[in-house]
């Protein structure tokens, strides 16, 4: 026997379906507005039994700040003559606990006369709190924002039109919100920069690269001018939809004329101290180069006159004049760094050991001359004659600081550098000459090696000796230092990078002065990293983005380091050293970014072929990387 659903009028399934919601309070209401049905949802919202509330009127359930402001009766006053009324506001549960509530009610007639009321009622408490607490955040990031007034924050549409204005943007760019909201943003640049397309540009590198930054000339609303560092970021939503971009400017005119001012203050200073080591150089050329004349003039005369009968003795002062011109000139080359030179791989034990002799004759017999050369030397790149010519210099200097009598130890060994302030880390061969002599101030230890300073009495020394020694180690690609203390001797430690060539010619570049080119769309940065390149001992090239840098590839295909910015203009760093990498193999690239690595991988994908260093730059981090 089969079960039978009842028969059911279509009155019945409705009340039935409205007593079992207990989502909504949905119940009737008479022409004055008491309660006639009450639903299982009203009774879980309210707290009233059916029996409790029916005949009671529908007021109870509002505040009695709502009751005595009339609000229960213009609800239903609304309804009748509107055709509905809707609206949120706190009601009262029995219990007298309040919750906010969404209500709709709608009037009921039977042809025109009005029976009555329906009415639903939502408990939406917890979705008022969260838009509340929505609402409170947006409000006081809102306040946030429009504080802030060192900074020009506002928002972009996709397009470039301001939607938005902070204090910060009135103050530094001269507009109110009314006049600049809705215009594009390209009002603010220069006209040779909206020519260009620079707005434009930003943009699109932005939505491209998830950033841009840079800095340049922006214009003000009375047509002054300011250097603005620029940071735009895209908005997405939830799909990656991009629904505009974020804005922050900042006023950085002053920060820029004093490095301005800075550098101007440092180019005065070396210049003048320039000039300085010039008129000392000229001094001591011309005191030199004058005695050497007056022995070829003078021995002239001499001959005009003693025609007939030359004293062989004139003839060797002349002589001796001339090789002693010849000296200064090899000096004054060893001292600019302009020496022709012909390097090849040697062991220095072995340079030392072949003129030990020479270097034991040129000392005082009450000298004891010592040598402790290492037994597992490595090679090294160097130029002999030269070489042996340092050497000599170094053994005759510790000499003359012993007057009296000492010891002289020339000393080889292998060394490891790591943070050394002008070479880069790795492999180096250590030669030093040490003495026991009278040593020196901290003052003249630190001017040694320049041209023409001398300790010596007049007559005794050019002063070009040092200087050439200097000169020469640096154009080598090593590093000379001296270390004294007055009364206790002094050091002189050369350093030269070690080699893996057996004996034979040394590779390319063995002279120290490799290529580099330096990408780098910020021109302050990229004379920074110019002059860092530079006191490295490398040949600079400077381009200003990634366009310009690949031409100057092309014409100087021997370059052997790229040294280049991330974010740039046109093509970012990332693209060219991809570039650089496929079609220039052999050139050494080295990236530099301001963003931390995490960022930069989210931005660029799999970057992590590429050795990075972090900005500002620090000399020991480049050498590091170029290592």
């Amino acid at each position: 026997m089969t079960n039978q659903i009842p028969s059911l009028t279509l009155d019945e399934r409705q009340r039935l379906l409205l007593s079992g919601i207990r989502d909504y309070a949905i119940y009737l209401l008479d022409a004055e507005g008491r309660v006639s049905s009450w639903n299982a949802g009203a009774e879980r919202f309210k707290g009233y039994l059916a029996d409790e509330i029916v005949g009671q009127h529908f007021s109870r359930f509002h505040t009695p700040e709502d009751q005595a402001r009339g609000v229960p009766a213009a609800a239903l006053l609304t309804a009748r003559h509107e055709g509905k009324f809707e609206c949120e506001g706190w009601r009262v549960r029995k219990d007298g606990s309040r919750f906010w509530a969404s209500v709709v009610i709608d009037p009921v007639f039977d042809g025109v006369e009005l029976l009555g009321f329906a009415k639903i009622t939502r408990d939406i408490t917890d979705k008022k709190a969260a838009r509340d607490a929505l609402h409170a955040s947006e409000q006081h990031f809102r306040l946030l924002v429009q504080g802030v007034v060192d900074y020009a924050i506002y928002m972009l549409s996709p397009g470039g039109e301001v939607s938005n204005w902070n204090a910060g943007a009135e103050r530094i760019k001269g507009y109110r919100a009314s006049e600049v909201v809705g215009s594009h943003f390209s009002r603010f640049y220069t006209e040779p920069d909206r020519q260009d397309g620079m707005p434009q540009k930003a943009l699109a590198t932005a939505e491209r690269d998830g950033k841009y930054e840079s800095e340049g000339w922006r214009v003000r609303k009375d047509g002054s001018r300011f250097w603005a560092h620029v940071v735009v970021d895209p908005i997405r939503d939830d799909s990656g939809t991009l629904l505009g971009f974020a804005k922050i400017t900042r006023d950085v005119t002053e920060q820029r004329q004093a490095a301005q001012s800075l550098e101007q203050t440092r180019a005065a200073l070396f210049q003048s101290q320039k000039m300085e080591a010039i008129g000392q150089l000229t001094g001591g050329i011309a005191h030199d180069f004058n005695n050497l004349l007056s022995v070829v003039s003078s021995g002239l005369e001499i001959i005009k006159v003693q025609a007939h009968a030359i004293d062989a003795r004139v003839l060797d002062s002349m002589n001796r004049a001339i090789e002693r011109g010849a000296s200064l000139t090899q000096q004054l080359l060893a001292f600019a760094r302009q020496q022709p030179l012909a390097p090849a791989t040697y062991n220095v034990n072995r340079l030392i050991e072949g003129f030990e002799g020479v270097l034991r004759r040129a000392v005082h017999s009450s000298v004891v001359f010592e040598m402790a050369l290492a037994s597992d030397l490595r090679t090294t790149c160097i130029d002999e004659a030269r070489f042996e010519t340092a050497i000599l210099n170094l053994v005759v200097n510790a000499r003359d600081a012993m007057p009296d009598g000492g010891r002289l130890l020339v000393q080889t060994r292998n060394v490891v550098l790591d943070g050394h302030a002008r070479l880069a880390p790795g492999a180096y061969v250590e030669v030093t000459v040490s003495d026991t002599g009278t040593g020196m101030s901290a003052d003249v230890a630190t001017r040694v090696f320049e041209p023409f300073f001398t300790t010596k009495a007049i007559g005794k020394g050019t002063g070009l000796g040092l200087a050439q020694v200097h000169g020469f180690i640096v154009q080598s690609g090593g590093d000379i230092a001296v270390e004294s203390t007055p009364g206790q001797g002094a050091t002189f430690r050369i350093l030269l990078l070690a080699s893996d060539e057996p004996d034979g010619d040394c590779p390319p570049n063995a002279d120290g002065r490799e290529k580099v080119l330096i990408v780098e769309d910020e021109p302050d940065l990229a004379q920074l990293a110019a002059t860092l390149f530079d006191s490295l001992g490398y040949d600079v090239l400077v381009a200003n983005n990634g366009r310009d840098a690949l031409a100057l590839l092309e014409r100087n295909v021997d370059v052997d380091v790229v040294f280049s910015d991330v974010m740039m203009p046109h093509m970012s760093g990332i693209e060219l050293a991809r570039i650089v990498r496929r079609d220039y193999p052999n050139a050494r690239i080295v990236l530099a970014s301001g963003y931390p690595m995490p960022a930069l991988r989210q931005q660029q994908g799999d970057i992590d072929e590429f050795a990075f260093v972090s900005k500002p730059y620090r000399l020991s981090e480049i050498l590091k990387r170029l290592r």
